[in-house]
């Protein structure tokens, strides 16, 4: 899956992530205020933020998009010379774009949020008759933000349109790979299925569920020192009084309740999700020899093969029942904590309507992040399972014995199974 794609993906993503550290700490003890030596360092302190679209050509922005595409250029060159990979374009380039792009959206939402505080607080002064506008005026403030929002949708589209064709060169990689071990992989019960619907199925999730963990990633680090910066305004939270950082604390434990308790209530789902496949394939398995053999796909044998596929499904049907109970409960919780932690604050009159906006967007944007497991579960069980097959698929190459059911293909490989006992895939 991964050294069809990417040049020794063990080295690599390795390397990545400590490069991508490097970069992020260089950054933050001097890279930033590197920019200043070519006119374009942060922002003063005391200096008033830029609303709007223009913050995205503002100097601080393109010493940031200088210093990403140098990074990466270096890394880039690195693996060129140390591995060459025939898809390096791709999956070292392409896969930089993508995270560059979603850090991008990410900083639109963080533009979002900055446009909030200001255009809100004007609202609240119109309606208390404590300030006047023109009609021009708010419709300014509304153009700004409709600036930002179709700059948003623009970028998502083809961030969207990149990301299907990234995806499906990795498809493409898989694919080649294993057509060039076929002699070997064609004796594997399933290889067919194998190459064919799991790649693309493999391919479909990644394509959701990994940028989806980006974003998760990205907007965490974006709106963290946002939530920081806000929680000068809350003094105090329900039931814990005054602490440091409240904002931030109470993102993070409510984020840890949630995925702790989703983990407790939905971690059988994996293997019976892998369960039911195994049960699915035996089933057309024996529906596929009874078309060639008039002694298989006997109704008494197939009836049994269908009931164990019922029984199964009866079993995830029931699991999955107090998994949804315990995951709407937490996601409707989760739509009013926010408002809850600013009760105190709201109480004492010290937020505005246009601070109230900020927080809520800030903290849901945090939270959300934190809530990447609770919100995949589902996908990150089939993804499990399909990875669990191709990984087993793939052992008949890589030579690596697997327990308990993947085992069973390395000794299909080496004729040790008797045909009625060759794995289902």
């Amino acid at each position: 899956m991964f050294i069809s794609f990417f040049p020794q993906p063990k080295l690599f993503f390795s390397s990545a992530a400590l490069w991508s550290l490097a970069l992020v700490l260089a950054w933050f003890f001097g890279g930033e205020q590197l920019g200043a030596v070519f006119g374009m360092g942060p922002a003063a302190a005391d200096a008033p933020k830029i609303i709007g679209i223009s913050v995205f050509w503002s100097p601080p922005f393109l010493w940031f998009y200088i210093y990403f595409f140098v990074g990466v250029m270096i890394f880039y060159a690195f693996w060129a010379w140390f591995s060459p990979h025939p898809w390096q374009r791709w999956s070292v380039l392409g896969t930089a774009l993508i995270l560059f792009v979603v850090y991008f959206q990410v900083q639109v939402s963080v533009a979002v949020n900055n446009w909030y505080g200001p255009f809100f607080d004007l609202i609240q002064n119109i309606l208390s008759k404590t300030t006047t506008a023109t009609d021009e005026q708010l419709y300014w403030q509304v153009a700004s933000f409709a600036g930002l929002a179709l700059l948003g949708m623009n970028i998502s589209v083809v961030n969207a349109f990149f990301v299907s064709h990234w995806i499906f060169r990795w498809r493409m990689a898989m694919n080649g790979y294993y057509m060039e071990h076929w002699p070997r992989l064609r004796r594997i019960e399933g290889a067919s299925q194998r190459v064919q619907e799991d790649t693309m199925r493999f391919a479909q999730i990644m394509e959701g569920l990994g940028v989806n963990f980006i974003d998760s990633i990205m907007t965490l680090i974006a709106f963290t020192p946002v939530l920081i910066q806000l929680s000068t305004h809350i003094t105090h939270l329900p039931l814990l009084g005054e602490i440091k950082q409240p904002l931030l604390v109470a993102a993070l434990a409510w984020s840890v309740f949630g995925t702790i308790s989703l983990i407790l209530a939905g971690y059988k789902l994996p293997g019976l999700q892998f369960r039911n496949q195994r049960v699915e394939a035996a089933y057309r398995k024996e529906l596929v020899y009874g078309e060639d053999h008039e002694d298989r796909a006997q109704p008494g044998t197939v009836a049994e093969l269908f009931n164990n596929v019922r029984r199964n499904y009866f079993r995830l049907y029931f699991h999955y029942v107090y998994f949804n109970v315990v995951r709407y409960t937490y996601l409707q919780a989760n739509n009013i904590f926010s408002l809850i932690v600013m009760v105190p604050s709201i109480a004492a009159q010290k937020l505005t309507l246009g601070l109230m906006n900020q927080i809520s967007y800030a903290f849901s944007q945090v939270t959300s992040s934190f809530q990447f497991l609770v919100n995949s579960w589902s996908t990150i069980v089939e993804l499990l399972s399909v990875y669990k097959r191709l990984r087993a698929f793939e052992a008949t190459l890589l030579g690596e014995p697997l327990p308990d059911i993947d085992q069973r293909y390395l000794e299909r490989e080496k004729g040790g199974l008797k045909p009625e006992d060759q794995p289902v895939g």
